[in-house]
């Protein structure tokens, strides 16, 4: 496919492994997959994705799915670096306020499968 998806959710890598180009660390934590796609928006991708998309705030789940182009432009997309910069202060201040609780796992395979969900849509809505 001609997109990137950026991940530390074991599912959405399971997932989508053999139909996309998936960047997977599952110890990166939430704040880790921001700050990855903003150093990929400096080298020239651009946003597919909202980073801050669904409801459940950045102190609440520690996995996070972002999906962005494959191709890099030859100039950084502006409205990319606005995006991913705010979203990166928003989790920042949200986790500064509040950490991400030690979740049990079955409560972490919950969130887990509410990411795949988004991401899913996002994916469904493009084709």
């Amino acid at each position: 496919m001609d997109n990137i998806i950026i991940t530390n959710n074991k599912l959405v890598f399971e997932k989508y492994k053999n139909t996309y180009h998936v960047v997977y660390d599952e110890n990166f934590s939430y704040l880790d997959v921001l700050e990855y796609v903003r150093n990929k928006i400096h080298e020239g991708h651009v946003l597919i994705t909202h980073p801050l998309s669904g409801s459940i705030k950045p102190n609440e789940t520690p996995y996070k799915t972002i999906m962005i182009s494959k191709k890099k432009e030859d100039s950084v997309d502006f409205n990319s670096v606005v995006i991913i910069e705010d979203s990166i202060a928003t989790a920042k201040k949200f986790l500064k306020d509040r950490p991400t609780p030690n979740w049990s796992e079955r409560v972490l395979d919950d969130f887990r499968v509410i990411d795949l969900s988004l991401i899913e849509n996002a994916i469904n809505r493009m084709v």
